[in-house]
């Protein structure tokens, strides 16, 4: 609607400024280019006239030819201003008619007497001499003058009310103009005032409201001002901020009911840490004693009991040792993740090669081999858990090995921040969906009597990695026939520490 208003106006101000401008120059035009060369021209043809009368009386009373000279140039100037005359008042017919009737009176003087006067003068009429004749010839040249006196009083006339015209619309014109500037100037000031007025100040309510909002106010309301468009606008803000507040508020309860959730699970957990290193460690001393003294009664008493009897001790002693060896793993995975205190930084190749010399039996029994193929980095960790990280991934490896010796390969790749290790065996393998379950406590894919253990290995070093800050899993995708575990850590050192 603004926009329209400006534009009509702005037309408005062109369409009138054209007009005045149009009517200025047509003034100007029928002044300086009619009625001034007009009033000159009417004075050129009367001095034109008077000219001819003075040589014409001239000749008469002289008879001398010479005396004509001012009558032939009176004649020519006669018909430049006749014709100058006619041209300056070709659209001015009310002139023109006085221009006519002058000029017949004029011819009426110049047929009547000038050119009989010449021509009885020349062949020795006298007659024209005489008072009576150059009466009646004063007596016809006045009445053209007169004519002439009307066209001029006329023309006086016409000059004034043009001249009024002029500087009426030259003032027009002026008013047009100062119109024109004062709304160039005012427009923009009442368009700024408008827009303060019904755009900027509503605006600014609004944003000042939302910026409260945006700080912490979540409860502040959204002022809802006037124009309809900026109402709706706020209306729509005001929405959106109570969706906000009501949202924060759920989430509020969620956090406060997710940190008494997480206070209670830490609480769980360090009890049931507490409780697995209680446990383990009170349960060992029991333990040791039911295998001592069964294996001691197994050991003095041979063939003294029947066979049945033999056979019961021996599921004692295995069940024990079991018992024992699994009390054994879960304290030590009750032990990880506790403190960072320990940490160092430490070539990867000590802790590979400390596991392997743990392994040492196990290797010979099994004939089996272990390839360390690139030089293996430092890292920044606790030393025994390391030493238990690889020790378990080798063991696993030369645990479910097939008919051939075990092979184990391990490699590093350096992946952005991390490095990826990997540990290749050529085992029996693991199918890829249990590429989760192998990292659960306590899960087994195999029966006791086929493949011993107690199913805490892979899951010990899971968590090793991740309280180390990497991350563990089985590569499904690897084709070469056996298993592939692999795992991240950290980067520490930007040169890959040396190996032997």
């Amino acid at each position: 609607m603004l926009t329209a208003v400006i534009v009509v106006v702005a037309l408005g101000m062109v369409a009138l400024s054209t007009l005045a401008i149009v009517n200025l120059v047509d003034a100007r035009q029928a002044l300086l280019d009619e009625i001034d060369p007009a009033s000159l021209s009417v004075g050129q043809l009367l001095l034109a006239y008077v000219d001819q009368e003075t040589g014409v009386r001239g000749y008469i009373l002289s008879r001398n030819p010479s005396f004509l000279q001012p009558t032939v140039s009176g004649l020519v100037e006669q018909k430049k201003a006749s014709g100058l005359l006619a041209a300056d008042l070709h659209d001015r017919p009310d002139l023109l008619s006085l221009v006519h009737t002058a000029q017949r009176e004029a011819l009426r003087w110049q047929k009547t007497w000038v050119q009989p006067a010449i021509k009885d003068t020349a062949a020795g009429n006298l007659s024209f001499a005489s008072p009576e004749a150059q009466a009646y010839g004063k007596m016809l040249l006045d009445r053209a003058r007169s004519d002439f006196s009307r066209l001029d009083a006329a023309l006086a006339v016409a000059r004034t009310s043009d001249g009024s015209a002029l500087q009426t619309t030259t003032q027009q014109l002026i008013v047009v103009v100062g119109v024109g500037v004062l709304l160039l100037v005012g427009i923009p000031v009442a368009l700024r005032a408008y827009l303060r007025r019904w755009v900027l100040d509503p605006l600014e309510a609004v944003a000042a409201d939302t910026r409260r909002v945006r700080l912490g106010e979540h409860s502040q309301p959204i002022t809802t001002p006037e124009p309809e468009e900026i109402r709706e606008l706020a209306v729509d803000v005001e929405a959106m901020r109570h969706r906000i507040e009501v949202e924060l508020e759920q989430v509020d309860a969620a956090r406060a009911s997710l940190s008494d959730l997480n206070e209670a699970l830490q609480r769980s957990n360090a009890e049931l840490e507490q409780f697995a290193y209680v446990a383990s460690h009170d349960l060992q001393e029991p333990l040791r004693k039911v295998t001592s003294f069964v294996q001691r009664r197994q050991q003095r008493y041979p063939g003294q009991l029947d066979e049945r009897a033999d056979q019961y001790i021996e599921f004692t002693v295995d069940g024990a040792s079991r018992m024992q060896q699994l009390i054994s793993d879960l304290l030590a995975f009750s032990r990880v993740a506790r403190t960072t205190d320990r940490f160092e930084t430490l070539p990867l190749r000590v802790c590979v090669d400390e596991a392997v010399d743990n392994l040492h039996q196990a290797l010979a029994e099994s004939g089996g081999t272990v390839e360390v193929a690139d030089p293996l980095p430092s890292v920044r960790g606790d030393r025994a858990l390391l030493v238990s990280l690889w020790q378990n991934l080798i063991a696993n490896s030369l645990k479910f090995h097939s008919t051939s010796p075990p092979e184990v390969r391990i490699d590093v790749l350096r992946v952005g921040h991390e490095w990826l290790f990997r540990t290749t065996d050529n085992g029996i393998g693991v199918e890829p969906r249990f590429a989760e379950k192998v990292f659960v406590i306590f899960q087994r894919l195999h029966g006791r009597d086929r493949y011993p253990g107690t199913g805490i290995g892979l899951a010990l070093c899971q968590k090793i990695v991740n309280f180390h800050g990497g991350r563990m899993w089985l590569d499904t995708s690897y084709q070469g026939g056996g298993a592939r575990f692999c795992f991240t850590l950290p980067v520490v050192d930007p040169v890959v520490g040396e190996g032997n």
